[in-house]
């Protein structure tokens, strides 16, 4: 924290498949002194990616959903592009529906529904066919959120509530509303390159729920990867079929999973994620084999990367 400069951090550790440990280090309001406690709620930004792939994979074991059927399969206003994409392509990250641009990251709009928040991008071509490459996207999870409430007949946070916060014991988990007033939740900040913290600019999440817009504890989002390895929201072959690096048309090898970024280290297979938004940096970082997993969630910008090499320095402690 010292060497970052990160205000505030709250951290979760999960061994043998089960939350073990919690802390809270630093200020999470640096204006009113307010220190950070286990009980302060972070955006969880990009971390929110494998929580949406988790109630898309519910609805494929409930025979809902299939990986490979054309999107307007389950939402039909969804406009048809010049090439089929699947449920799969979004997962994965090769669908050719573009990310964000600079202003829609910050956006100030608020977007009421999932469905409203398609319009940023339902009528743009796609960037390449999809299955040919993988390109991140946010956006494309935003139709993911869709899916989900086209099928299961309920909004996307009504879902996550009854089928992923719920059964995990995720007591903080909900959708970032940023003129709601949630209990405990941490200021954001950004580093200028002069060295000083300011406060984050307004950023209205909103227009990316499924693919960005979460808060939650770091007790929490251990809870969630607590239960997701220990089968209580997928099935363990769901699970296992999630952490599968994806491959492209061509058979090549890419470093998605379904709703996880996948790697193959010296020591264990990773699965992870990280995020990025104003106000926050946080990352999830899971060793399947061995149990474990590290949560990290801070309120500042663009230090995702230190978190997740600090998460898998972590890990290996833990498996020493």
């Amino acid at each position: 924290m010292m060497r970052h400069g990160i205000p505030g951090l709250s951290a979760a550790v999960v061994t043998e498949r089960r939350l073990r440990w919690s802390a809270a280090y630093g200020t999470a309001d640096l204006e009113n002194f307010v220190p950070v406690t286990t009980e302060t709620v972070f955006r969880l930004a990009s971390v929110t990616k494998p929580m949406t792939a988790t109630a898309l994979l519910q609805l494929v074991e409930a025979g809902k959903v299939a990986l490979d059927a054309p999107i307007q399969r389950y939402v039909p206003a969804f406009p048809a592009k010049q090439w089929p994409v699947t449920v799969r392509h979004l997962l994965s990250h090769q669908s050719g529906i573009r990310n964000w641009t600079e202003e829609e990251f910050h956006n100030t709009r608020r977007y009421a529904t999932i469905a409203e928040s398609l319009n940023i991008f339902k009528d743009d071509p796609l960037l390449f066919e999809p299955g040919a490459r993988t390109q991140y996207t946010s956006l494309g999870y935003n139709l993911m959120g869709a899916v989900v409430e086209g099928v299961s007949g309920k909004t996307f946070l009504q879902y996550l509530a009854e089928h992923v916060f719920a059964p995990a014991g995720m007591t903080a988990a909900r959708g970032d509303d940023v003129q709601a007033i949630i209990p405990h939740r941490a200021g954001g900040y950004q580093m200028t390159a002069a060295g000083e913290l300011r406060n984050s600019p307004i950023s209205d999440t909103s227009n990316r729920t499924a693919g960005g817009g979460l808060v939650a504890t770091a007790e929490d989002v251990g809870r969630f990867a607590s239960a997701f390895q220990r089968g209580i929201l997928v099935k363990p072959s769901t699970a296992q079929a999630a952490y599968g690096r994806q491959r492209t048309r061509e058979r090549q090898i890419t470093g998605y999973g379904l709703g996880w970024i996948v790697g193959q280290g010296t020591r264990r297979t990773e699965v992870y994620h990280t995020g990025g938004q104003p106000r926050v940096s946080t990352v999830l970082y899971m060793a399947p084999r061995s149990g474990i997993a590290v949560v990290l969630l801070c309120n500042l910008e663009g230090v995702s990367t230190p978190l997740l090499d600090l998460a898998r320095e972590v890990a290996d402690a833990l498996r020493e």
